[in-house]
């Protein structure tokens, strides 16, 4: 316990002192894109601290544990949407002249309400996901400290927006390198460590477990729902403000397309690394084990205490990593997108924003964080409202000669209520996942919303 506690609050310390060292941010401009002036290596590592969260750590061991090879199939088409974005849409993102954000973007490409809209949905959006990383990280914190959930919610949000309001986006993504090298070094470390574990029947026994969670999970998943699966890793994280920002602060934009494919080929890697943790469980932790808590209870069963402690701040790493990099996205869209378009501010104005932001965020998020019903699932109705909110606005903006604001407007709120509707509503009414039927709709949305501005603007 005592070594936990020492290396966990070791750690909060080392990287108090990289966001300090990466400086205060002194400038909108800084704090909200770092200059435009971060290289590929910065850019790939933050990347993929940014999308290593909980949910695909500790949400993926759980995973591979009930359900084998099922969500490693899942998981590339996950891997794909980022090399595809790195191809085809990060370079002509980053392209863009005086773009802050996703939602500048569709400000620049339609008008003025589509902006404000998709930021509203950004920062909503941005809410969502960082209350999902706060609940994963208030149960490892509760862990360390023996500390009622709540606080160690307060506690680890109070840690993670201090720094990420202090330094801007250049302080999350240092902080993110340090947290990127620290987890990919140590949960590898614990998957070949696990390997040493002697197993009654060895091999075999492994083979067995891999052979029987697979069939159990394509048995109890319907191909409906594995479209639906690999509908939400494909397109339910494609552009979220994070990776947006990335795009857009990188130096050139070969560099933004480059970290966008070495990230989505890092995936690959990492949920391999991540489903074999999961069925190499099987065959030590208990069968009635809650997916979030395989993973902890695994390295619990088999690592003498400091190993389990290490385990712990990589935990911590991979979530802390993923919670800053939403606070700054969600405070610069706020910023830029909702506050920007009615009153022009000074640069000075729009940097205390952005940190009341942050907070303001951070809040949010902690206080919404007890409501979220398990890593996954909480991932899953985030993507469920972000993809048909944004993407066929966002990719076909960039795409097309001559968006139409109408399209864009009827897209977001169609995908919006569409997708609200079908996850919390009607969910029971069809076998069809709700993010399916949202894009269908937000997809028609637009092309009428197109059609009709066609008909009565014409072709100006």
């Amino acid at each position: 316990m005592v070594a936990s506690v020492a290396l966990v609050a070791g750690y909060l310390i080392i990287l108090a002192v990289v966001a300090v060292r990466a400086r205060a941010a002194r400038e909108y401009a800084d704090f909200s894109l770092a200059k435009r002036s971060l290289p590929l290596a910065l850019i790939f590592g933050s990347l993929c601290a940014a999308y290593v969260g909980p949910g695909f750590s500790i949400g993926f061991v759980g995973k591979g544990f009930q359900s084998g090879l099922l969500f490693l199939l899942v998981g590339l088409a996950y891997a794909a949407q980022n090399m595809l974005v790195g191809v085809f849409i990060a370079p002509r993102l980053r392209s863009l002249s005086n773009c802050h954000t996703l939602g500048d973007a569709i400000g620049q490409k339609y008008n003025r309400t589509c902006q404000i809209l998709a930021g509203v949905i950004s920062v909503g959006l941005c809410m969502g996901f960082a209350a999902v990383m706060a609940n994963a990280a208030g149960v490892v914190v509760k862990d360390v400290f023996g500390i009622p959930k709540w606080i160690a919610i307060v506690l680890i949000a109070i840690a993670t927006t201090l720094y990420t309001s202090f330094g801007g986006l250049r302080a999350s993504v240092m902080t993110d390198a340090l947290q990127f090298t620290l987890f990919t070094i140590l949960m590898p470390a614990i998957l070949l460590f696990t390997m040493f574990v002697p197993l009654r029947d060895g091999a075999a026994a492994l083979a067995y477990e891999l052979k029987g969670a697979t069939a159990a999970g394509f048995q109890s998943t319907s191909w409906v729902q594995i479209l639906g699966l690999v509908a939400a890793f494909l397109l339910g994280e494609t552009l979220i403000p994070p990776y947006a920002n990335r795009a857009l602060a990188t130096q050139t934009t070969s560099a933004s397309r480059n970290s966008f494919v070495l990230a989505g080929l890092f995936s690959v890697v990492w949920f391999t690394i991540m489903i074999s943790l999961g069925i190499v469980a099987r065959a030590i932790v208990p069968a009635g084990t809650g997916e979030d808590d395989v993973l902890l209870t695994l390295v619990k069963t088999i690592m003498p205490v400091g190993g389990y402690a290490l385990l712990l701040v990589a935990l911590l790493s991979v979530i802390m990593s993923s919670l800053d990099s939403l606070l700054n996205a969600g405070a610069v869209a706020f910023t830029e997108d909702v506050i920007r378009p009615f009153v022009k501010i000074s640069d000075r104005a729009s940097l205390i924003c952005g940190r009341a932001a942050t907070v303001g965020i951070a809040a949010v998020a902690a206080a919404a964080a007890v409501a979220v019903p398990s890593i996954i699932k909480g991932l899953l109705i985030c993507y469920t409202v972000w993809a048909p909110a944004i993407l066929p606005v966002a990719v076909l903006g960039l795409w097309l000669k001559k968006p139409r604001p109408l399209a864009g407007i009827l897209s977001m709120i169609t995908g919006v209520a569409v997708a609200l509707s079908f996850q919390f509503i009607w969910h029971d009414a069809v076998e069809i996942p709700a993010i399916l039927l949202a894009l269908a709709a937000a997809a028609a949305a637009y092309v009428l919303g197109h059609f009709l501005s066609v008909i009565f603007v014409g072709s100006r």
